[in-house]
């Protein structure tokens, strides 16, 4: 046997055991992921707290995943609450209104050119017994005839991301704990496949990458929840925190609040107070300019050295292809790709300066 054949059966070997072993451990990536974002977003604050500890691993990681722990888990505890709270009503809401029809509002009439329209469709969808089955294309409405299996899909799938959870924290506490030893082994692979300096020069841009969009999505769409929570409350919302909570999360996502704010306007308009509705539209779409055109670009964009194109596409086709990781792996992505462009351009241009450059 050659030595050429001998490495390709090397490589197939390794390729196997490789994808083996993402067949076994196929349902939890998503949680590894998930604790792998946060650690990289998190590590500067380990290694404060490690070294406030004098280098004791262990309690380290395990004081700073509680705290992280804790950071998600009481806000999504609290929304949690007042969402059970809700619930019942809600979904006997909805299940009613799928049986009996949902009656039209007689402010619809009010509406400037399009009101009747408006109001004459509203009655032959919406006000018709199994409107929103109809409405939907899936059905998924119809299919939904009493409160209590509302809730049984809801609950179901609520203990189904609670196990990820539990499991995305458990494996945050090993890479905090293995982290320097992992970063180190990761290092001497990757030097070793694509050489030295490239690795090192990828391999500094992701992190960086990490953190900027954590802080550009998450912390800048908390903040648009939390500013868009003081006006559902000053405009007489009902569960004024909870609708807060869900703007918090929908606005994590570019483009993403207006679902929220726009709904949260049409119930006030739909109680009949239109103004505070407007004030509330209004209100949203400020913060949503502000954000979107001002904050996250300067966020991520100048942390990762990306135009603001590169951000938006990365942000919205990694949401499209991966789902709600893919917030953060786009951008990654997307990094990675320009470090590789200007790469690739510098050594053309080293190369026509100096014919010899390989």
């Amino acid at each position: 046997m050659t030595d050429n054949q001998r490495d390709v059966l090397s490589a197939c070997f390794s390729l196997a055991i490789v994808l083996f072993a993402l067949l076994v451990t196929q349902r939890f990536i998503l949680p590894l992921l998930w604790a792998a974002i946060l650690c990289i977003a998190t590590w500067p604050l380990y290694v404060r707290v490690r070294t406030a500890l004098g280098g004791r691993t262990i309690l380290a990681a395990a004081l700073v995943t509680i705290a992280a722990a804790i950071v998600f888990i009481i806000p999504l505890a609290l929304g949690v609450t007042q969402a059970a709270r809700q619930a019942p009503a809600l979904a006997q809401m909805v299940a009613s209104a799928n049986t009996e029809g949902l009656a039209a509002p007689e402010w619809l009439h009010r509406i400037p050119f399009a009101g009747d329209a408006v109001y004459n469709w509203w009655l032959a969808t919406l006000g018709q017994p199994h409107g929103l089955a109809h409405l939907l294309q899936d059905g998924s409405v119809g299919r939904m005839q009493t409160a209590s299996e509302v809730l049984k899909r809801v609950g179901s799938g609520v203990m189904h991301r609670l196990v990820d959870m539990l499991f995305a924290f458990l494996c945050l506490f090993f890479f905090y704990k293995d982290g320097t030893a992992l970063q180190r082994q990761t290092d001497a692979i990757g030097a070793d496949l694509i050489g030295v300096r490239r690795w090192t020069l990828f391999s500094l841009k992701v992190p960086v990458a990490v953190r900027a969009t954590v802080n550009g999505l998450v912390l800048v769409g908390l903040a648009e929840g939390v500013l868009l929570g003081i006006g559902y409350q000053f405009a007489g919302l009902p569960s004024a925190v909870l609708w807060a909570a869900a703007s918090g999360v929908l606005a994590i996502i570019p483009f993403g609040a207006p679902l929220a704010f726009c709904a949260a306007a049409g119930l006030l308009a739909w109680q009949g107070a239109t103004i505070a509705a407007i004030a509330i539209l209004v209100l949203g779409f400020i913060i949503l300019f502000v954000a979107d055109h001002f904050v996250r670009p300067a966020m991520i964009g100048n942390a990762t050295q990306l135009p603001f194109i590169a951000v938006l596409l990365g942000i919205l086709g990694g949401v499209e292809t991966l789902g709600l990781i893919g917030l953060f792996v786009g951008p990654v992505v997307m990094t990675l790709f320009v470090t590789l462009w200007h790469e690739e351009r510098s050594f053309r241009d080293a190369k026509n300066l100096d014919p010899d450059v390989t």
